[in-house]
This record gives C-alpha cells, structure tokens and sequence, in this order.
C-alpha cells in the first residue's frame, strides 16, 4: 500500500487543556522516569485505531462517520487521575484516566460500528477510554504504583472541558507533534 501512515478518530482536547495537563506534568517528571513523554498537542483519547488505508477507504470512512455522528450532541469531560498500562514494574504506557462518561462511550461505539460498516478490523477489547502522557518505563528502580495515588495531579484539581471536536488523525513517526488532523468534525452545542 503506497500509504504506509497509519490513521485513527480520536475526540480532540482542546488547547488551553493540553497546556493545563503539560503544567500538571512538570512536576511529576522527576517522580515518573518515562523515556518518552507526549508532545503536548499530540494529547488525544482515542475512539477507534484504523491502521493504514488508502485514499478510497479514508474518504469512505470520513462519510461513513460524519453521517453517523451528525446528530451527536457535544459533551462534558473530566480528567481525574492517572494510571498505566502493562507490566506494574515497569509499565509501558503512563495516562490521564476520564472520568467515565456515557455520552463517550456512545459515541465511541458508533465510530466503531462505522469502521466495521467499512471494513476495518478493530481492537476488541473493551473501550478505555484515557490520554497516553508518557510511553516505556525507563527508572532504575521498579515502578511503584503507589506513586499514582500520591502524586496524582488531577486529584484536587480535575481538568474538565467540552469534548465537541471529532478528529481523524494521521500518524506521522518521524515528526514532533506525531498526529495531524485529517478531518474534523464538530458536534452538536
């Protein structure tokens, strides 16, 4: 496939939230020794991973979503804690936990049920949703999960903000940020 960028629909943050979690972060660095920490506008929470495809299927999929979440209807998001994925001793991915919301997990479910209408094959685990903030444990010592609890910046201080955009990203590896939007989509006030 000449296209070998790999695509994903994520619900954008908006930006005065990306700056919020970066300040939040600062401070944990030095407690949280992750090799790789996200560029601050690379900060996202994931609907459905695509993969590769070819200008048909994306322009396929671009309809197929705009269509199905036209009558979609924006909503409240609340940043509240932080976790990881993957080994508890040196874990892989380091992330913002939301706060669970339905109107999230609806929406992320009628992106899903698109893919599959154009023939993706997605994950089938159970939606998570989250924002990634650092990725590869990289401490000399274990990780302590204990850690999570006590230095948790969203703790007495949780980031809330409208989730009204719908973005197809394209991933782009060799580039800082790594995501670029392809399509947005904004929904209902």
């Amino acid at each position: 496939m000449e296209n070998s960028k790999h695509y994903f629909w994520a619900v954008q943050l908006p930006d005065d939230i990306k700056q919020s979690i970066q300040d939040k972060l600062q401070s944990l660095k030095q407690n949280f020794a992750f090799k790789r920490w996200v560029h601050k506008s690379d900060y996202h929470i994931t609907l459905a991973f695509l993969g590769a495809m070819d200008e048909q299927k994306q322009h396929t999929i671009i309809n197929l979503v705009g269509n199905s979440i036209k009558e979609e209807k924006a909503f409240n998001l609340t940043i509240q804690g932080i976790n990881i994925f993957g080994n508890p001793k040196s874990p892989r991915i380091f992330w913002g936990a939301v706060q669970h919301e339905d109107a999230l997990f609806k929406l992320q479910s009628i992106i899903q049920q698109s893919c599959c209408d154009a023939g993706f094959i997605l994950d089938s685990r159970p939606y998570n949703p989250h924002i990634t903030l650092a990725k590869r444990w990289g401490g000399d010592q274990e990780f302590n999960s204990a850690l999570l609890e006590k230095n948790n910046p969203f703790h007495d201080n949780s980031l809330s903000f409208i989730a009204d955009r719908i973005v197809l990203y394209q991933t782009n590896l060799d580039k800082e940020p790594k995501y670029e939007p392809v399509k947005t989509f904004m929904l209902r006030s």
